[in-house]
């Protein structure tokens, strides 16, 4: 056997299979996926004081309530963008947020009565639900990305608040 048939051969047993079950499987895994945008239906925000959670968000009836500076209840019909939505799913998926845990409560029992969070991407199948509170005490990588998916969702809903004022 000649070297160029060596090598020839060396590559279809080889290579050419590896890079087909490459393809075989991540195609699977992309089809597979349990969290994909094409299949998103909401996303929800909910955050307070643990015993009233007064300012919250939801997608689906864009329905937006919070508290202002000066305490007052301000309720608006705010419209996220097929935009903002995708921005938000893919950076839910790039901090791991389908891979948090559900519950990340911390100790409610103190004085100090921290913010809890509650947030809710709502799919055909599948849906994620994280209760999160600020006192959490857990792994710090998994505080700041719940911390950082919170900046987000609340930088989108002024953005899509200040899009209205300015459309009035």
């Amino acid at each position: 056997m000649s070297s160029t048939s060596k090598k020839i051969f060396l590559t279809m047993v080889v290579v050419v299979p590896f890079i087909v079950y490459c393809v075989y499987y991540y195609s699977m895994m992309i089809k597979n996926a349990p969290y994909r945008y094409s299949d998103f239906q909401s996303l929800s925000i909910q955050y307070g004081i643990k015993d009233s959670l007064v300012n919250k968000y939801d997608s689906k009836t864009r329905e937006y309530q919070y508290l202002n500076k000066r305490d007052s209840l301000v309720k608006l019909n705010v419209r996220l963008t097929d935009d903002d939505l995708l921005y938000l799913h893919r950076k839910a998926a790039d901090l791991g947020f389908w891979d948090f845990p559900s519950n990340e409560t911390g100790d409610t029992t103190g004085k100090e009565k921290p913010v809890r969070y509650i947030i809710e991407f709502k799919y055909k199948k599948k849906s994620k639900r994280v209760v999160f509170d600020s006192n959490f005490v857990g792994d710090p990588k998994l505080i700041d990305a719940n911390k950082q998916l919170i900046k987000e969702i609340d930088q989108s809903l002024t953005t899509a608040e200040t899009r209205l004022k300015n459309n009035k």
